[in-house]
């Protein structure tokens, strides 16, 4: 007898207890019209006792309690073989995997960076002479060009020194004329030994210095008019100019280096650079792609507020040596900038380069899974059996993982219903095609949003 016979017999046992129980009990009710003859006894001590009137309750009772307890052994023998019986096993379902073979295709791969822009030229702009600022001739914040007139500086002291520096020179080459003057007449008289030769000589010796007299002249001539010269503050390089530190009116020193008065700065910012830092392990990376090329790796530069990496340039710089303290190397790129849009001092991410074009092999993301500390992919073998490979990531492009290692072009990826794929399962398949998504719509310039806001009038 099995285990849904035994409850049933149980149950139906129980009932019938049950039922005969209220057919008793109906009896006794019906029979209760006509009243039913008492008997009496006395006892020994004269008492008179009454019967007790039964209606045929005792023994139901007894049945009706007999019967739960009935159920209660069936229901819980039920439970007990429930909880020991072996789970029934499944029957194998006929399952259909969709796969495909990875998406093949030409990508570019990057590494990504993170720099600031910096000018390609900086110059701090100080007088040579020192004066009184007398004249302004930029805004501040205007683009310069080479040579373009900035300050000037009051030129009346460098003008008579330069005046004064001509009447020297004025004054040596007329002493020059009188000693060449006299030598040669001297020179003449010496055959007839009329002048004698210690005198000659003194002659020779002041047309020697006469000639010296005059060269010296003029190089002070020379010198004030440099003065002059710098009087006249020009831009050194084409750029951006920042505010002027000096107003008309005041004075400005000359000197070496900081000793100088500074009047303003100067950035050149076409083209611009692009420093960043670069790891150890990058720069290693870097090395071995660039070995055998000799071109400099192509760069592309994303502003914080684009969407997509807009500002192209070259690598031109990467330092002798790495950091000790830090474990990494500067770099630095060049970016043409003719609309002078890129500022100095702006944040920027890069993407480097490295590897040039290559053919990789890609799945979609969602059918990568995670096996405790490797990645893996299921695949369908020619003869159905599911298992799972190993394989190495790399980026997303279009929604497609692009796996560097671990699976073969012919190889079939489950793509669809992937629950249902389990590693030693024999499974039907149905091909499929890896597309990668479309391109994503430019979502413009993310501009900050206003903080307040006026009616126009």
């Amino acid at each position: 007898m099995d285990m849904h016979t035994l409850v049933d017999t149980a149950v139906d046992t129980a009932l019938s207890y049950n039922d005969a129980d209220d057919t008793a009990d109906d009896a006794a009710d019906d029979a209760g019209g006509a009243p039913a003859a008492t008997h009496t006894s006395r006892s020994h001590d004269g008492r008179v006792h009454e019967p007790a009137h039964h209606h045929g309750s005792g023994f139901p009772s007894w049945r009706k309690a007999f019967g739960l307890i009935l159920l209660a052994g069936a229901v819980g023998f039920a439970g007990w073989k429930m909880m020991s019986h072996e789970p029934a096993q499944a029957m194998p379902l006929d399952v259909t995997l969709g796969v495909a073979h990875p998406y093949a295709a030409p990508v570019v791969e990057w590494d990504d960076y993170v720099g600031r822009f910096a000018p390609s030229q900086t110059v701090e702009l100080r007088p040579r002479v020192a004066g009184q600022i007398t004249a302004l001739h930029f805004h501040d914040g205007d683009i310069v060009r080479k040579g373009q007139l900035l300050f000037t500086i009051d030129q009346r002291p460098y003008r008579a020194a330069l005046a004064e520096a001509s009447a020297n020179v004025a004054s040596a080459r007329s002493a020059l004329a009188l000693a060449r003057s006299d030598y040669a007449r001297a020179s003449r008289l010496s055959g007839d030994e009329a002048v004698s030769a210690g005198e000659v000589d003194s002659l020779r010796a002041r047309l020697q210095s006469a000639q010296a007299a005059l060269a010296a002249a003029e190089a002070r001539l020379r010198e004030r008019a440099l003065d002059l010269e710098f009087t006249e503050v020009r831009a050194p390089i084409s750029g951006r100019v920042s505010d002027r530190r000096v107003d008309v009116g005041n004075l400005v020193a000359a000197g070496e280096g900081g000793n100088a008065t500074l009047l303003t700065t100067i950035n050149a910012l076409d083209p611009i650079y692009f420093t960043f830092d670069s790891s150890e392990a990058l720069f290693l990376k870097s090395q071995r792609a660039r070995e055998g090329k000799g071109a400099s790796p192509e760069i592309e530069i994303r502003l914080q507020d684009e969407p997509a990496y807009t500002w192209k340039g070259k690598l031109d710089f990467t330092d002798n040596g790495l950091d000790p303290h830090s474990g990494t190397i500067r770099g630095r790129a060049v970016i043409p900038n003719p609309s002078l849009f890129l500022a100095p001092g702006m944040f920027g991410n890069m993407r480097l380069s490295n590897g040039g074009m290559v053919t990789a092999l890609m799945v979609p993301d969602e059918v990568i899974q995670s096996d405790q500390a490797r990645k893996t992919v299921m695949v369908v073998a020619p003869d159905g059996t599911v298992a799972a490979k190993p394989v190495e990531l790399g980026p997303v492009v279009r929604g497609l993982r692009i796996v560097r290692a671990g699976l073969a072009p012919g190889d079939n990826v489950v793509v669809t219903n992937i629950q249902a794929a389990s590693p030693g399962a024999h499974v039907k398949v149905r091909a499929t095609r890896i597309t990668p998504q479309a391109q994503a719509a430019d979502t413009g310039i993310s501009a900050p949003a206003a903080a307040q806001a006026t009616l126009a009038r």
